[in-house]
């Protein structure tokens, strides 16, 4: 049990910021990440030791999580502003051309293959370190940092 108190110290904020990144629900992903150390602690015995615990515990978490959108489609209903978190724009032009530039953002990230929009929303908006996606999908960092350059560099050009 100590071992586990540890692993949930040093993990904790990894696994949180990860499913904020999915989740872009901060009550939802704490209820995740708590939800995800309890079936660790039940399922550990199972653990390989072939990945790194943290990528274990990630790929709980968002099992957990694409469970939660299966029962509950309106967490996907998700508010642009909270995801964006912008601040309420006075003059309404500027309010139409951000709503396009997001709509454009939105196409534009759908057009990356899954694991590039993976790590460019981890790096955004799960404000992950490059170690910390490297860890995740067990990979290196150099990967995790060349990944999202060229993410950033299709989305600069328009995919």
């Amino acid at each position: 049990m100590q071992n586990m108190e540890e692993i949930y110290e040093k993990y904790f904020e990894t696994v949180n910021k990860y499913l904020l990144c999915l989740t872009r629900n901060a009550n939802i992903s704490e209820e995740l990440t708590q939800e995800t150390f309890y079936k660790a602690i039940k399922k550990i015995d199972r653990f390989k030791g072939d990945c790194e615990i943290c990528v274990w515990l990630c790929q709980i978490a968002k099992n957990l999580w694409y469970d939660e959108c299966r029962k509950n489609k309106k967490i996907l209903d998700m508010d642009d502003e909270k995801l964006f978190n912008l601040q309420a724009l006075d003059n309404i032009e500027e309010d139409l051309v951000l709503k396009e530039r997001k709509v454009l953002l939105y196409k534009n990230l759908q057009m990356l293959d899954e694991l590039t929009r993976e790590v460019v929303h981890l790096r955004i908006n799960g404000e992950l370190s490059f170690k910390e996606i490297a860890t995740i999908f067990n990979k290196t960092e150099n990967w995790a940092r060349v990944t999202f350059y060229r993410g950033k560099e299709k989305l600069k050009e328009g995919v």
